[in-house]
C-alpha cells in the first residue's frame, strides 16, 4: 500500500481521508499506521530562521566567543526546548566534558519553527542586533500578511 496523506482543509477532504481509512483492509499480521499531525515546518520558515541567525552570528559574542549561524541554532533551538520543559539530551564527551545534542528544525512542526524564529528575533533584539536588510523583509513580511502564525505582532 502507498503512502497516503492528506491535508484537512475542507469538509470535502476529511470525507476522504475517513472513506480511505474505512476502506483499508485490516490485517493484525501487518497493522496500518494512521497518524494526524501538524505538518512539519515549510521552506519559507528555514528561509526566514537562517538569516536571523546569520545576522546573531556576525554580531553577537557570546561569554567572549563568536559563534557561527550554526551554532547559534543549536543554542536558540536549546533555548526554546528549555523553555518549553522538553528534553535536552547530552552524553559525556569522549575525551571529557559534555556534548548537548542539538534539535532538528527540518524534523519540527510549523509551531515549533514559529517559537525558533521569534525567540532567534527575540534574542537578537535584546542583544542590540542590528538585523540586515533579508531579516529585516522576512520579519515586516510576516508581520504584515501573516504569512504564517504570529503571536501579538511577532514575527513567526
Amino acid at each position: 500500500m502507498d503512502k497516503q496523506k492528506y491535508l484537512l482543509l475542507n469538509e470535502s477532504i476529511r470525507q476522504n481521508a475517513i472513506a480511505a481509512i474505512r476502506n483499508t483492509p485490516l490485517d493484525l499480521k501487518s497493522p496500518k499506521e494512521v497518524i494526524i499531525q501538524e505538518p512539519k515546518r515549510s521552506l519559507p520558515q528555514n528561509n526566514k530562521m537562517w538569516p536571523l541567525l546569520n545576522d546573531i552570528a556576525e554580531q553577537v559574542y557570546w561569554h567572549g566567543v563568536k559563534y557561527s549561524k550554526e551554532d547559534w541554532k543549536d543554542l536558540i533551538t536549546d533555548l526554546v526546548a528549555e523553555n518549553n520543559k522538553q528534553e535536552r539530551r547530552q552524553a559525556p564527551g569522549i575525551t571529557g566534558g559534555y556534548v548537548r545534542f542539538g534539535h532538528r528544525t527540518s524534523q519540527m512542526r510549523k509551531s515549533e519553527m514559529v517559537e525558533i524564529i521569534e525567540a532567534a528575533y527575540w534574542f537578537g533584539t535584546e542583544h542590540n542586533v542590528k538585523f540586515g536588510a533579508i531579516a529585516q523583509r522576512e520579519v515586516e513580511w510576516a508581520n504584515r500578511w501573516g504569512n504564517t502564525p504570529c503571536d501579538k505582532g511577532k514575527a513567526a
